[in-house]
Parts: structure tokens; C-alpha cells; sequence
């Protein structure tokens, strides 16, 4: 195996990896305060399309992790960027929150259930049976289906909540159309961060607790991984998987001095 070049960027993951159920991860506050102090391009990353990044900013600040809201990357942001390459001033009918039409509203899109370009589904805690229904009418009739990531479920303290991947199947089911997911682990998310803080590939690495999405899209860009075992993913998954993260490590708090 090529040795890889010295890591000069860094991508981490937000849930399982800086905070577990709304609790920062032991050494997480380090790492953020490492990262800020050594002037190396960063960024959080979140397959959650709810929050916008400033939201989030003011989220992970109450629980002590300063992060700018620059070096936020959510896949509502990563979504609007792939529709503003494919289609700049488009039209799209959104299932979402706040997050996600934000960002299509900065990159001038007009959100409309007439004849739209696109149905674009997020991430809410609120799905509707009209709006869903709408959407299968507006694909029907010829509109392009996005979603903003494939998980299957979300965290809640009362337990997993249906999330986007859950309702594209239904929608899928129901219209015949499979969507385009621009979240994790499709590798233009990272790509897309990457080019957002002037980082290359080969000298950044991506730390997830997960398998499928995190260290998958890491690998697929071309970063080093970095496997912790504060979130999802135990020890005893990583073989169920027929491709390695680069490293495995206990928790963030390992990483600090790599900084």
C-alpha cells in the first residue's frame, strides 16, 4: 500500500462521533480547540438536512464544541450545490425543514408545487400524508426525485424515528422512480466540502462511527479513515463490511495529538 501524505484537513462526523444523544463525546472539545488553533481547514459533517449550520452552531455550542458555522457541511447544503451544477435557477417542491430550503433559497431556487424541475425530500420530524402524496404526483408527471440522504432512521430519546431513506422508499414504491441520495456515502458530499474549504483528498481524513456511510464515502473520496467506536458501529461490525477503514480508534479523544 502507497504511504498516504501527511493529513492537512480534516472531516468528522457530528453524531457518534463529537456527541452521543446530545452529549459531547469525552476529548471532542480537544479536538474542535486543536483543530481551531492549528489553522488546518475543517469541517462537521451531518447527514441531517433539519438545521441550518448556524442552527447548528448554536446547538453544539450549548454543549461546550465552539465550531464556526463555516466549517458546518450538512447534506442540505451538499444537495443545493449538486441542483445549482445540474440546474442553476431551477424549480423544486421540497419535504423539509428549514436546513434544506435555506440553502435552495440561497442558491436562487424558487420552491413551488407547480410543474416543478425537482422534488427534493429532507429530513423532518413532521411528514405529512399530502405532502408526500404530492410528491409522488409531481414525479409521476415528470419532476426528478433528489433526496438529501439514505438513512433509514434518525435518533430520538423515546427512540429511532423513520427518516428520509424510509420515506424515498415509500415514495419509490408508490412511483416507480428511485432517487438521487447526495448525503453520505455518496462521495460528492465530501467532494463538495472539500472544494468548500480549498482541501484536496489525499491530504484529508474523514472520522465517522459508521461503516456504511461515514468510512464508505471517506474511502470512495479518496481520504484516510478514521473508524471510532463512540457511535454505532462496534467492534465486532467492522468484519461484516468487505472494505476497512484505515484506522480504528476508541474515541476522538485518540486523534487530538494527530492534529
Amino acid at each position: 500500500m502507497a504511504e498516504r501524505k501527511p493529513i492537512e484537513s480534516w472531516l468528522t462526523d457530528m453524531d457518534g462521533v463529537l456527541m452521543h444523544e446530545g452529549v459531547p463525546v469525552p476529548g471532542a472539545d480537544a479536538f474542535i480547540k486543536r483543530l481551531r488553533e492549528s489553522g488546518k481547514p475543517f469541517l462537521v459533517l451531518t447527514n441531517n438536512s433539519i438545521y441550518t449550520p448556524r442552527d447548528l452552531q448554536a446547538r453544539l455550542a450549548r454543549i461546550g464544541l465552539e465550531v464556526p458555522y463555516e466549517s458546518i457541511w450538512t447534506s442540505a447544503l451538499a444537495t443545493a450545490k449538486f441542483m445549482d451544477s445540474q440546474r442553476p435557477n431551477g424549480t423544486a417542491y421540497v419535504i423539509g425543514e428549514a436546513g434544506l430550503t435555506t440553502a435552495l433559497h440561497d442558491i436562487g431556487y424558487i420552491l413551488t408545487d407547480h410543474s416543478p424541475d425537482y422534488v427534493v425530500l429532507g429530513e423532518t420530524r413532521t411528514y405529512s400524508f399530502e405532502a408526500i402524496t404530492k410528491a409522488i404526483r409531481l414525479i409521476n408527471n415528470g419532476a426528478a426525485f433528489i433526496a438529501t440522504n439514505p438513512d433509514e432512521t434518525g435518533p430520538s430519546n423515546e427512540g429511532p424515528l423513520p427518516a428520509t431513506g424510509s420515506v424515498a422508499a415509500l415514495i419509490t414504491k408508490a412511483t416507480g422512480r428511485a432517487p438521487y441520495f447526495v448525503g453520505k456515502p455518496n462521495p460528492l458530499m465530501m467532494r463538495h466540502g472539500l472544494n468548500a474549504i480549498g482541501a484536496h483528498s489525499e491530504t484529508s481524513a474523514m472520522i465517522g462511527d459508521r461503516m456504511d456511510t461515514d468510512v464508505l464515502a471517506g474511502l470512495e473520496a479518496g481520504m484516510e479513515t478514521f473508524l471510532v467506536l463512540t457511535g454505532l458501529t462496534g467492534p465486532g461490525d467492522i468484519d461484516k463490511h468487505p472494505f476497512k477503514p484505515s484506522h480504528v480508534v476508541d474515541s476522538i479523544a485518540d486523534l487530538v495529538q494527530l492534529v
